[in-house]
């Protein structure tokens, strides 16, 4: 028999959720936006069963990702925070988790770079 402790924990992994979105703070990012990557991880309680109900659906994470990928923000920091507030209140499973949101390559004025991100973990 398989027994849980208070302290276990699964991780559901969603990696490199790719989107073309418009976050930034300069004017041209809202309009001819850029290339986005999110990898999201939500921790649950174990699930001792083969059946879906008794976990979280890596569809749903997904649809969560993008509709908060689809409403531009100035800030990454922001789409990050959102997106956690949106998993936490429809995903009422969730215990814990993280979110990277990957900018590809923003436009810094004098500088080549292939991307920049935030992660949030809560």
């Amino acid at each position: 028999m398989i027994t849980a402790t208070d302290r276990d924990r699964m991780t559901i992994t969603l990696d490199s959720l790719r989107f073309y979105a418009y976050h930034g703070v300069g004017a041209q990012e809202r309009v001819v936006g850029n290339e986005f990557e999110v990898t999201v991880s939500v921790e649950i309680p174990p699930v001792y069963t083969d059946d879906l109900s008794a976990t979280v659906s890596y569809a749903d994470i997904a649809a969560i990702v993008g509709e908060e990928m689809a409403e531009p923000s100035d800030l990454i920091e922001h789409v990050a925070v959102r997106i956690r507030a949106a998993i936490m209140e429809r995903l009422p499973a969730v215990i814990g988790g993280g979110v990277t949101v990957v900018k590809h390559k923003p436009p810094i004025p004098g500088v080549q770079l292939a991307s920049a991100s935030v992660t949030l973990r809560w």
